[in-house]
């Protein structure tokens, strides 16, 4: 079959299966990306979560025996939601990156992905294909960035001149060689706003991002978040929007395409004293759904008790010696001294002293000196 023709009814087809946009590239190295995330690995600046292997990432080849081009696909998610819940005094709430609204964004797009792969071997069944989706070898904004699909923003994300950044970003290797199309010009121009929105300083310049200062990075690690950031997560229990909210791209930006992708807006914006005492089924259960919950329990209840001393919910100090005083969780015991310390108050300040002397975990007694501390200031 022709490939220019088959890539026509590739992106015809595509429209019918609920992917917003399609662009194709080479599958040529990254050559510019492997020198990138050379220099990111030797500042420090890795969050631990990508494929360790730099020449995988950056060589599709070693991934797909015979690699000639690569399709890559975003979908569009919802930026507000339709249905909104308040936060009143006692019932204060936590929030959910857009990111993570609806259904797990990586079902939605193998979905899709595998749909296009059954197109493809049905019209040449002797087709290689190898699809990935945010937890694979190459980086999805780099292939959507070559492909057309945006430009890389000074946020680092892909933002498209449709849909801005909020899409979701996939990618098949094929050994089909597609006529590549054209990368978009970047439209960031001198805009800062990105960068002088991010709470922590984590992007250090235009298109450069130290993971490590990223609060979507720290509210999905699984140990306790260091001093200086807990203050700027506020009541994030997953991820973080604010260098896309400041996008001036994406104002006004807001689509609805994919049903499987709107927030159910009491586990998306949800109460956070009743997550401090989930078990794991109740967990799976109620947040099983979501990419947020990838981590597990303990990171999002960590950062609950965060959000907790974030509004100085004083209704929420008996949970919070509960958790201080029967968690397992060395983390989550930690974390809780240090906001019972941050809320105040004679209840908790009496909590703590009593905690101070049958506490034997050396990173939880620093903890409890904190939240004592905060008496003496």
């Amino acid at each position: 079959m022709d490939n220019h023709e088959l890539k026509e009814e590739l992106i015809a087809y595509s429209k019918e299966i609920g992917i917003d946009k399609i662009g194709f590239t080479t599958a040529s190295p990254f050559s510019q990306l492997k020198n990138r995330l050379l220099r990111q690995q030797e500042l420090g600046y890795q969050s631990g979560f990508e494929e360790p292997d730099i020449d995988k990432r950056v060589t599709p080849e070693m991934l797909l025996e015979g690699a000639q081009s690569i399709i890559s696909i975003a979908l569009a998610y919802p930026a507000k939601m339709t249905i909104r819940v308040e936060s009143k005094k006692g019932e204060r709430r936590g929030i959910f990156s857009r990111a993570s609204w609806g259904l797990d964004y990586h079902h939605i797009l193998r979905d899709r992905l595998t749909k296009l792969e059954e197109f493809i071997i049905n019209k040449i069944p002797n087709a290689k294909l190898k699809s990935m989706v945010d937890t694979g070898e190459l980086s999805d904004r780099a292939v959507a960035e070559r492909a057309g699909i945006g430009w890389s923003g000074k946020n680092c994300s892909i933002i498209t001149p449709e849909f801005g950044s909020y899409v979701y970003l996939g990618e098949m290797i094929t050994n089909i060689p597609f006529e590549p199309d054209t990368p978009i010009e970047d439209n960031c121009g001198s805009c800062t706003k990105c960068l002088d929105a991010c709470p922590t300083g984590a992007l250090i310049q235009g298109g450069q991002i130290n993971a490590n200062r990223c609060i979507s990075f720290l509210t999905q690690t699984k140990e306790l978040i260091p001093d200086e950031f807990r203050e700027k997560i506020g009541n994030r229990v997953y991820g973080c929007d604010s260098c896309q909210t400041a996008c001036p791209i994406n104002k006004g930006i807001n689509f609805h395409f994919h049903e499987e992708m709107e927030p159910d807006p009491v586990v998306a914006k949800p109460l956070l004293k009743p997550i401090l005492k989930l078990s794991n089924r109740e967990f799976k259960k109620r947040f099983g759904s979501i990419s947020g919950a990838w981590r597990g329990k303990k990171p999002i209840q960590r950062n609950a008790i965060i959000a907790l001393a974030h509004f100085k919910d004083e209704s929420a100090v008996p949970d919070l010696i509960d958790v201080l005083q029967t968690e397992a969780s060395p983390v989550t015991r930690g974390t809780a001294a240090w906001a019972l310390g941050k809320i105040g108050g004679e209840t908790a300040y009496a909590a703590l002293r009593k905690a101070k002397e049958l506490e034997t975990d050396i990173e939880v007694q620093s903890e409890i000196e904190k939240g004592l501390n905060f008496y003496n200031n």
